[in-house]
């Protein structure tokens, strides 16, 4: 058993009867989408793809040369993906494609209809204990209320500014402000695939997979990972974090040694068991979390990350000018 980690619940996974998306939520993604949805012009950012694209025009796309999941198509995919479902205790049955393509990922799309559409090169990588997590991340996104503002920052990506007449420059705050959610949104959505999966050396195993390819226990060592994972969070010198920020600045997802560090530091916090354990917000609950505990937690989050970079960058400036008197000091010598 990997240490740190909890035993998996035993076998058939505990239903999260009504659970709210909130229970799961890092709080740094509800801050972020709050900041975003103040942004000024992002109504109407929303509203012209919309208006340009339309639920039925992205629905069209995977339709179109996508494989639609269901009981007489891959139904073994279909029959995990209602487990998941079912422990999440979500009602609703967001269509489910399978597309055909090498890179490793998976996504919630679309506006007032959401879909999940699963790649081929992520299938073929996961067994089916992994391929439950990342179901249930899916499926998280789409309870959370997600699937709007990725659906916009994926066709940023894809197709640039100037996908939607008449945006022009208005769109680049806008794209930096949803990147930078997206990539918290992701940990919230983690969190939920461990809730649907119920192992955490599954929803582990994952990470490690999607960070190096295909390989069975005898082959790949999620100890390790987790090592190399706290290693790469405790390289911290200014030089570091200067790297740090620049390699994520245009990604949608965080690095998959810090979405396990994340979620193993939500597990150590008491977090999933807790949920584990029946105590967590119900949908439609009266007094589900405020948003100020959220602004407060994220306030905590991005504080210490930014306290412990300007220690660093004190510390740096500090050995540099240690260095500089040392160097005159053996010139006045």
């Amino acid at each position: 058993m990997t240490a740190g980690l909890p035993v998996p619940a035993p076998s058939p996974r505990r239903t999260l009867a009504a659970i709210a998306p909130v229970a799961w939520e890092h709080p740094a993604d509800r801050a972020a989408l709050q900041t975003l949805r103040a942004i000024p012009g992002l109504d109407e950012l929303v509203r012209r793809v919309m208006s340009f694209l339309g639920e039925r025009g992205v629905r069209q796309l995977f339709t179109a040369d996508s494989v639609r999941v269901n009981e007489r198509q891959r139904p073994r995919l279909h029959a995990l993906y209602m487990e998941v479902l079912e422990t999440l205790d979500w009602p609703e049955r967001p269509d489910l494609f399978v597309t055909q393509t090498p890179f490793v990922n998976a996504m919630a799309v679309g506006f007032e209809k959401p879909f999940i559409v699963v790649h081929t090169g992520a299938l073929g990588i996961l067994d089916e204990p992994q391929q439950r997590v990342l179901l249930g991340h899916e499926v998280g996104h789409v309870m959370s209320g997600h699937s709007t503002y990725s659906t916009l920052a994926l066709l940023f990506l894809s197709f640039g500014f100037n996908a939607i007449p008449g945006l022009g420059l208005i769109a680049l705050p806008i794209q930096l402000a949803l990147l930078e959610w997206y990539r918290k949104a992701e940990f919230s959505a983690d969190r939920a695939g461990l809730l649907a999966s119920q192992d955490p050396i599954q929803a582990m195993r994952m990470f490690l997979l999607f960070a190096g390819g295909k390989g069975d226990a005898t082959e790949t060592n999620l100890d390790e990972f987790l090592a190399q994972a706290q290693e790469y969070e405790s390289d911290s010198g200014a030089i570091d974090l200067l790297f740090k920020l620049l390699n994520v600045s245009g990604r949608t997802h965080p690095f998959n040694t810090v979405r396990a560090a994340e979620l193993q530091r939500w597990i150590q916090a008491g977090g999933y068991d807790a949920i584990i354990n029946g105590e967590y917000a119900r949908r439609g609950a009266p007094n589900e979390r405020p948003l100020t505990d959220d602004y407060a937690d994220a306030a905590g989050y991005y504080g210490e990350k930014m306290k412990g970079m300007m220690n660093q960058v004190a510390d740096a400036a500090r050995r540099a000018t240690d260095t500089m008197n040392n160097v005159f000091r053996d010139e006045d010598e």
